[in-house]
């Protein structure tokens, strides 16, 4: 069984193509900068990499050409569209539905009813939902919700201090997001250290970041909230924020609601604080030549991911396990460093040799940590592929 895994970011299209009888990735590729004059496009298979530029101006377009790539004479791992089982997606939210779901008229009816709570996210998702469902009629299209991991976390880290009526009849609560690589973490710790019981907390950074707390296989708490602009700062994502300061940017700005939501959602975060780029590399290159905004969103993002790790060890009772994933998490010693600073009162070492030297799924703590550190690679592809595989087979 073929499952194609689509992963859309707000300027960006992941894909991978999984042989699903091993687990095994035929194809993976990527296209970047999407709606841009040029967009980076590039496929592997086979360890056989190409890498070309066009004009790719939205993410159905992406998808397209993910397609014609995989079927291509002589390259791609597959004859035609047909031998794709489904087509999984690393889905974010919709109004009252979660989990694993086949998508359907009604269920991108319900994602765009909360189009402006995830801006970045379900306009791109249900544009190219829409398009396939119609160009590829015979393929089963599956959505899995990053908010199903989080189902499990209990009312005292649910529900926000609103009028009771909000949170029922319209659910505004906190769901939690990066549902398939926190999940992806719960399984991948359980199978290395072959235990079904341990307290973690997860800390997926990237363009977008954010912390669970894991207890037994189970979210417990997450750090964003009822919108994936919430809990740490991102790349260009607010995060936290006093929502009675809008108001009073929009007397002293002069700018409409609208255009502070904007500025909100797409400069704010690392972009908007160092004023260098939402890009933690560029920033933290700024920060080494003496960039006082540079040093500063370093510093903020840190003590931000260091608030909610004091948290999640007091939910958890202290934790079994930290764990570094995402694109930052995984590569940036520096961050894991700081992250770590002084955390040595909770019995938390970071082995300072083993960290500046880790590559792929690595243990990185000290002899003498009470805590196991590592580096897992994120793999939320795998949990959709299982998870778009589970439901088509029970169908």
């Amino acid at each position: 069984m073929y499952i194609l895994v689509a992963n859309l970011g707000s300027t960006s299209f992941k894909y991978s193509l999984f042989d699903m009888n091993n687990e095994t990735v035929l194809a993976k590729g990527r296209v970047e900068r999407i709606g841009e004059a040029l967009s980076p496009c590039t496929v592997e298979v086979n360890g056989v990499k190409r890498e070309t530029n066009f004009s790719v101006a939205d993410h159905a377009v992406a998808v397209r050409q993910c397609l014609v790539q995989l079927t291509e004479p002589e390259f791609g791992p597959i004859k035609n569209d047909s031998e794709i089982a489904a087509i999984g997606f690393k889905a974010v939210h919709a109004a009252g539905i979660s989990g694993v779901r086949r998508v359907d008229a009604g269920l991108l009816d319900a994602m765009e009813e909360i189009n402006d709570m995830m801006p970045a996210h379900n306009p791109p998702y249900v544009k190219a939902m829409r398009i396939l469902a119609k160009k590829l009629p015979d393929i089963p299209l599956v959505a899995a919700f990053e908010t199903g991991f989080h189902q499990t976390i209990p009312n005292r880290n649910r529900y926000y201090g609103i009028p009771f009526e909000w949170a029922e009849q319209y659910k505004i609560v906190r769901y939690g997001f990066h549902g398939a690589s926190h999940r992806y973490i719960a399984v991948r710790t359980a199978e290395i250290l072959k235990r079904n019981d341990l307290k973690i907390i997860s800390i997926h950074l990237g363009g977008s970041s954010s912390l669970c707390a894991i207890n037994a296989g189970k979210s417990v708490a997450a750090s964003m909230g009822a919108s994936a602009q919430t809990g740490l700062f991102h790349n260009n994502r607010v995060g936290d924020f006093d929502p009675f300061v809008i108001p009073y940017l929009i007397r002293k700005t002069g700018k409409i609601y609208e255009d502070i939501l904007n500025i909100l959602a797409t400069k704010s975060g690392l972009l908007g604080l160092s004023g260098v780029s939402g890009d933690l590399r560029d920033v933290m290159d700024a920060a080494g030549k003496g960039h006082k905004q540079a040093q500063l969103a370093v510093e903020v993002l840190v003590g931000d991911i260091r608030k909610y790790l004091g948290a999640y060890l007091v939910e958890l009772g202290g934790t079994d396990l930290l764990v570094f994933t995402g694109g930052i998490g995984e590569h940036n010693k520096t961050i894991r460093k700081e992250v770590c600073s002084g955390l040595g009162v909770f019995g938390i070492v970071l082995d300072p040799q083993k960290n500046a030297a880790a590559e792929g799924e690595t243990a990185i703590h000290a002899a003498e940590s009470k805590t196991q550190i590592w580096v897992i690679p994120a793999n939320e592809e795998l949990i959709v592929a299982r998870q778009t595989k589970e439901l088509i087979v029970s169908e």
